[in-house]
């Protein structure tokens, strides 16, 4: 059933109330909510019957008055409520929750019953990106009926709450140090991560909020990837977090599946052999169960082993014979013929299922982009630190029914897109907390009738299969079966349709016909469905030999740049991203303006320890 009223409807509810709102009759803008007098949650669905016209301020007011916790958020308050107010055992409380848990509104909650108990005086909020500051602006409003101001070091907008950025907390350290010691502050630390004791970050929240009345510490991911431990919490010999358990509320992802908070997931590992022409006559094939076997005059070749990697082949665009057309049957064109696939099997459930890219870097998503609109004839929607207005082109995907969009370190923790069911992962970061962090893109589930599957397709590649395999063990056995559809669900009306049905019988809605999609057996020709890992023609294995020129296998800008970037380096970054592109384009230096675009955000902080250390 879809979410949002479209523009038609929204149009005739503004009609309707003789363009005022409902509740308040004040005159409403052009971005008035078009509300569901039952709530959408509890099954009220999106028809004219069930909608009204309110301004902001009377739609924000009655969620924040209809709002009902989850149990697990219910449980989570009264234990921290025990933890900091009754019993007065420390100051820190740990939400451990898994994302898409809804960890942001057991947060809320809290900062709202210590508000009514009269123990805080303000709220500060210290979120990952700008786009989640924004929406803890928004949940914050609708929960505790308070505006939060929001700091992200771009558009500063002050109120007695207010939700930072980590980058932005650095050049404020002496502000909000002055508030924590004017007022009794709550401070929310959002992706705790961010705050190693030894990074600039941890040491900088560390100053700012040393006199802080309470701490609440959100995680999903509560171990870094460099073994670094962050500020305020103890930790155990492994580096998992070691916080007392009566000071902790913890929600893993297989028991947020089992309770219906979250979608199952299953991942698809994308197998691929790669034969690589050397140029000279010799040819080198990869796999992920083998390696290159290089000659010993060929091993001598700096970085060419290295090169030959099957993660970073896999990263590798391939192109025509023209060396500009994307090649639809290279290895990324075959993950997303099977990507495609399953989200068209997806809105056959859901109708507004979405797919994400997560692409290693801008050359890459561009690629990915123009070999999605060459496979499925529609552009997807593309955002990365370079582009302008990337804030409104992730909300304009949010509130649409686009298929795809292809994401460089834009989409992740946080960002909230609950339509997202398909991941096709080829990061820059190697790393679980990262992995953890873009499958929690995919698992958030759209309501309570909501029956479909999350898929994240990733190269065969045993780092990622060890991910994989630690959160499908986490999963009931139950949750891990994947079964395709029986029947399809009508977005106008929710009624069930047979899976050839044409319209609903019950509204007469036409349904989207989509051709099915076939691919040859490399061994026999015989066509085979899309997805099919055996022929079904000769039984032969369906996966194809990529072949790549020695070219396009350096071609990778990891790979010609010679550097492997770690999770916190792409933190810090981001951090350095802003400032870094609006100091150079304003240089008006063609040559410097040339290098940063060409530069991913993730490698600067990398180049700034080496100058640093010149």
């Amino acid at each position: 059933m879809k979410r949002f009223f479209s523009s038609r409807q929204r149009f005739i509810l503004a009609l309707l109330s003789g363009g005022r709102c409902k509740k308040c009759s004040a005159k409403l803008h052009s971005d008035f909510h078009a509300d569901h007098v039952k709530p959408f949650s509890k099954g009220g669905i999106t028809a004219l019957f069930n909608g009204q016209a309110l301004c902001e301020r009377c739609n924000l007011k009655k969620g924040a008055t209809m709002m009902k916790l989850r149990p697990w958020q219910s449980e989570a308050l009264k234990k921290a409520m025990s933890w900091l107010v009754d019993q007065a055992t420390d100051r820190h409380f740990l939400i451990n929750a898994a994302p898409g848990a809804g960890k942001t509104i057991a947060a809320c909650a809290i900062a709202k019953d210590l508000i009514d108990r009269d123990e805080i005086d303000r709220v500060i909020v210290i979120a990952p990106r700008v786009e989640v500051v924004k929406q803890w602006a928004d949940d914050f409003k609708l929960v505790t009926g308070r505006y939060m101001g929001k700091i992200t070091g771009a558009d500063d907008k002050i109120e007695i709450d207010v939700c930072a950025t980590w980058a932005a907390v650095q050049g404020l350290q002496d502000a909000f140090q002055a508030v924590c010691m004017d007022s009794r502050v709550l401070l929310i630390c959002d992706e705790h991560h961010h705050a190693a004791v030894a990074a600039a970050w941890g040491r900088g929240v560390n100053d700012a909020f040393a006199r802080a009345q309470y701490v609440l510490v959100l995680t999903g991911t509560p171990i870094r990837s460099d073994g670094q431990q962050s500020v305020w919490m103890a930790y155990d010999s492994l580096g998992r977090i070691d916080h007392p358990e009566a000071g902790t509320y913890t929600i893993s992802y297989g028991q947020a599946v089992d309770l219906g908070y979250c979608r199952p997931a299953t991942f698809h590992r994308h197998e691929g052999r790669f034969t690589v022409d050397l140029e000279d006559g010799e040819q080198v094939t990869v796999s992920s169960k083998s390696p290159a076997s290089l000659k010993p005059e060929l091993s001598r070749i700096a970085g060419l082993q290295r090169a030959l990697d099957f993660y970073k082949l896999a990263c590798a665009p391939q192109f025509e014979a023209d060396k500009v057309t994307p090649r639809a049957d290279g290895y990324q064109g075959t993950m997303i013929e099977w990507a495609s696939s399953k989200l068209s099997d997806l809105r056959l459930r859901m109708a507004n299922a979405g797919g994400l890219v997560i692409a290693p870097s801008i050359e890459m998503a561009q690629y990915m982009a123009r070999l999605i609109e060459l496979i499925e004839g529609e552009a997807p929607t593309v955002v990365h630190s370079l582009m302008p207005n990337v804030e409104n082109k992730i909300a304009s995907f949010k509130h649409t029914d686009k298929r795809w969009v292809v994401s460089v370190a834009m989409i992740s923790e946080g960002v909230d897109i609950k339509r997202l069911r398909v991941l096709i992962y080829l990061p820059n970061a190697l790393t679980e907390l990262a992995f953890r962090q873009a499958v929690g893109r995919v698992v958030r589930t759209n309501g309570p009738d909501d029956d479909t599957r999350a898929y994240v397709i990733m190269p065969s590649f045993d780092i990622l299969e060890t991910f994989a395999r630690r959160v499908e063990d986490e999963m009931s056995p139950g949750m891990r079966v994947d079964s395709s559809p029986k029947t399809k669900r009508c977005p106008i009306c929710a009624t069930e349709a047979a899976l050839g049905a044409k319209t609903c019988e019950e509204c007469g809605h036409a349904f989207p016909q989509a051709p099915p999609r076939f691919r040859p057996c490399p061994k026999c020709q015989a066509l085979n469905p899309m997805g099919a890992t055996t022929c079904q023609q000769c039984g032969s294995s369906m996966s194809v030999d990529f072949v790549l020129t020695l070219d396009e296998a350096l071609r990778t800008g990891a790979i010609v740049r010679g550097m492997d970037i770690e999770e916190d380096e792409v933190q810090q970054g981001e951090g350095l991203a802003d400032s870094v592109r609006k100091a150079v384009i304003a240089s008006g230096d063609e040559k410097l303006v040339k290098v940063i675009r060409q530069l991913p955000e993730e490698s600067w902080a990398r180049l700034k320890k080496l100058f640093d250390e010149s």
